[in-house]
C-alpha cells in the first residue's frame, strides 16, 4: 500500500550461452529501491530486463540498474516505463558495462516515462560506458505528457476525453506487461492498470 517502504536488490550472474529474462513492476509504496545488476561471464549471454513503474499521489520510485559484459558476443535488451501522476517522483539510473574485452557487444538501454500531471517529476539517467570498439549499442530517454493529438484523435471517433487517456495509459503499460510470460499474472496486471487508471 501507499503507506509501505520497499527496498531490493537483485543480483544475477550469467554463464556461457545463458539467458536471463527479468519484469518488474511497481505499483505503490510510498518509498521503494529496486536495484538489478547482472554479470554477464560468458559467451552468447542474453539478457532482458523490463520494468513498469506507476505511482501517485507522493510516492517515490527509484530504480537502478547496472548489465556488465566481461565477454565478447553477448547481447542485452532494457525497457523501463514510468508513469507518475499527483507530486509523485520516479528515477530511473541504468547503466550498461561495456570493456574492451566485451566486442561484438548486442545491447540497448531505453527509459520511456509518462507525466499526467505537472507536479510529477522523474530524474533519468541511463548511461552507457563502452570502451570496447566494435559493439552495437544505444540507449535514451523520452519524458513526455499524454500527446493531445491522440486524445483529440480518439475523440473524434466517439470516445470521450476521460476514456482516450485511460486508453493511452493503458496502452503504455501493455507494452511492459504484455511481456510477462505467466498468463495469470499478465490478467491481475491488466485488471490492477485498468483500475489504476480510472
Amino acid at each position: 500500500g501507499t503507506g509501505t517502504f520497499h527496498l531490493g536488490k537483485t543480483t544475477v550472474t550469467q554463464g556461457r550461452d545463458s539467458r536471463y529474462a527479468s519484469t518488474a513492476i511497481t505499483l505503490g509504496a510510498r518509498l521503494s529501491r529496486h536495484t538489478v545488476e547482472v554479470y554477464q561471464t560468458g559467451a552468447q549471454t542474453d539478457t532482458k530486463l523490463y520494468g513498469l513503474t506507476a505511482i501517485a499521489d507522493t510516492q517515490l520510485a527509484d530504480t537502478h540498474s547496472l548489465i556488465a559484459f566481461n565477454h565478447p558476443h553477448g547481447t542485452a535488451e532494457q525497457l523501463h516505463k514510468c508513469i507518475m501522476d499527483g507530486q509523485s517522483h520516479a528515477v530511473f539510473n541504468g547503466r550498461i558495462w561495456v570493456p574492451k574485452v566485451a566486442q561484438l557487444t548486442n545491447a540497448s538501454q531505453l527509459n520511456r516515462n509518462l507525466l499526467l500531471s505537472g507536479k510529477a517529476r522523474v530524474d533519468t539517467k541511463p548511461e552507457l560506458d563502452i570502451v570496447a570498439d566494435n559493439v552495437k549499442c544505444a540507449h535514451g530517454a523520452t519524458v513526455s505528457q499524454l500527446d493531445a493529438n491522440e486524445v483529440f484523435y480518439l475523440q473524434s471517433r466517439g470516445i470521450s476525453a476521460a476514456a482516450a487517456q485511460q486508453l493511452l495509459i493503458y496502452g503504455f503499460a501493455m507494452e511492459i506487461i504484455d511481456r510477462i510470460p505467466v498468463p495469470s499474472l499478465q490478467q491481475t496486471l491488466t485488471e490492477t492498470v485498468t483500475q489504476w487508471t480510472r
